[in-house]
């Protein structure tokens, strides 16, 4: 047993997501009050905290001709979508789907990149049909089928080439992708060769080129040095008589989960621009593909305590959240941090927990060795759970979704209902 504090420190998402009056509150709402009125599991999202996190991009872009595209696999739920697109975002895309998503929420097609290194002939014509912005290539031959596809159907394709720049972001091996052993891009290399084929065939118009690292990146010098690489590859295409309009440096840019202490968004793009002026490159228009840093603090997620299991060797706090719903610490090991929605007395007695979800799987686990006063019945935050959560979640176990709902201010809506249990078989047939 030990005494906990659960405001011992600020909570990822501050100021937005914090206690008030011993209240876990989102803005001005309070988190039990959610749970209360729809249920848990439950996603919450802070609309002041996602445009928060987008100014600070705004801010350290100041004065240039950059867009921002928000990566929207982090979250694809068509409310934040519309959120962004108001505010001046464009989409990086990966899919039809995601294409189709973008355009309900309102996106301006010339606005959306296309990236993913498995585009479908069907998710090209569809693309070119919608007229969107560039395809980032990410092999030789994605630019042969790329070119046929837009000669089929009369038009011509804005590309650019993901290059891949052999540097270590220092994340998760499965969020890494700008390592030589990685399937993301056409290494450095072998660009040159690849720029001169893109502008030898008949379907394609290069217009830039593009770089992305990984995800979850918590240092400015992976950045730094992956853009002196770009640069110098763009010195060598241009010397080939390959103009190169936009440089499209991609996101990853990563978030305080557990006191992580990732640059500032404005303080990093401070820190690039300056290199790209020094490079004599300050004049190009810039694209960058921020998603987890612009929504993944703004979320959390509500989830009642099922039953408190004791054991030899472990406790288990057993939960109504699951992998199926937060699938980040069984797919990478992450963590999050899991607190009352009570502000925990600081000499309140508390025991050691694995928070774990019903899911039929050993790896079904929310969070290890929690130090939590907690009692059957009582609901908890999962916190930093805006991005790769919902857009990730399954219904293993025949389990339906969780709805969400977005803050603004003192009031909340619903932005997904709950999913029924037959809505997860429509379209089946015995």
């Amino acid at each position: 047993m030990t005494s906990l504090s659960a405001n011992a420190a600020p909570l990822p998402g501050a100021p937005f997501v914090c206690y008030q009056n011993g209240q876990l509150m989102v803005e001005g709402v309070a988190l039990s009050e959610l749970a209360r009125q729809h249920g848990t599991p439950l996603f919450v999202y802070s609309k002041a905290a996602i445009l928060a996190a987008l100014a600070a991009y705004q801010r350290g872009l100041a004065g240039r001709e950059a867009l921002i595209c928000y990566a929207m696999k982090a979250n694809s739920s068509l409310a934040i979508l519309k959120l962004l697109a108001d505010a001046g975002c464009g989409f990086d895309i990966v899919s039809a789907g995601e294409l189709e998503r973008a355009l309900a929420a309102g996106a301006t097609p010339s606005k959306i990149v296309f990236s993913g290194v498995g585009k479908t002939r069907a998710e090209m014509r569809r693309a070119l049909e919608a007229g969107v912005g560039c395809f980032n290539i990410e092999s030789m031959a994605e630019l042969d089928v790329l070119s046929g596809v837009a000669v089929a159907c009369g038009q011509t394709a804005p590309v650019s080439i993901r290059v891949n720049p052999n540097v270590d972001a220092k994340t998760h091996p499965y969020i890494s992708t700008g390592l030589k052993g990685n399937k993301f891009g056409i290494s450095h290399d072998e660009a040159l060769a690849a720029y001169r084929h893109a502008a030898s065939l008949p379907g394609l118009r290069v217009v830039g080129i593009d770089c992305h690292i990984g995800s979850q990146i918590t240092e400015s010098a992976p950045y730094l040095e992956a853009m002196d690489r770009v640069l110098d590859l763009v010195t060598q295409i241009e010397a080939a008589g390959i103009p190169i309009h936009h440089i499209d440096f991609g996101g990853g840019l990563g978030i305080d989960y557990n006191g992580d202490t990732p640059p500032a968004a404005d303080v990093l793009w401070q820190q690039l621009l300056g290199k790209l002026d020094a490079r004599g490159f300050g004049n190009r228009k810039i694209m960058i593909e921020p998603g987890r840093s612009l929504v993944g603090n703004a979320g959390v997620c509500l989830t009642e305590v099922l039953f408190l299991k004791p054991g030899e060797q472990k406790n288990f706090c057993i939960v109504d959240a699951a992998m199926n719903d937060l699938p980040r610490p069984a797919l990478y090991e992450a963590f999050h941090r899991i607190v009352p929605l009570a502000e925990a007395n600081p000499a309140a007695q508390t025991t050691t927990y694995d928070v774990v979800g019903p899911v039929c799987e050993s790896g079904d686990w929310l969070g290890r060795d929690r130090a939590l006063a907690v009692q059957q019945g009582d609901v908890l935050a999962v916190l930093s759970a805006g991005a790769y959560c919902m857009s990730m979640a399954s219904n293993y176990n025949t389990r339906p979704r969780a709805a969400e709902v977005l803050v603004d201010g003192s009031s909340a809506r619903v932005i997904r209902q709950r999913e029924a249990v037959q809505d997860l078989w429509r379209g089946e047939s015995v």
